[in-house]
């Protein structure tokens, strides 16, 4: 499972997984923190608003163990 961080607010650690690629895009997990607490939605997202993201720094690759670092 690939996860992305979010570009935000300097103080926000909003992040993104990918749960499942299909030809058109991909079934992705958003993870929002809320004031405290996490907002979480599951969406679909086209392949190409998808790379336009990461192409303009929207979305950022990152290891897993740092998502679970930040939010543990």
């Amino acid at each position: 499972m690939e996860c992305y961080s979010l570009k935000g607010h300097a103080s926000s650690n909003d992040y993104m997984m990918i749960m499942r690629e299909m030809d058109e895009g991909y079934v992705v997990r958003i993870v929002r923190d809320k004031d405290g607490y996490e907002d979480i939605t599951t969406d679909f997202i086209s392949r190409d608003l998808f790379e336009s993201c990461v192409r303009t720094g929207y979305v950022t690759k990152v290891e897993i163990s740092e998502i679970t670092a930040v939010t543990a």
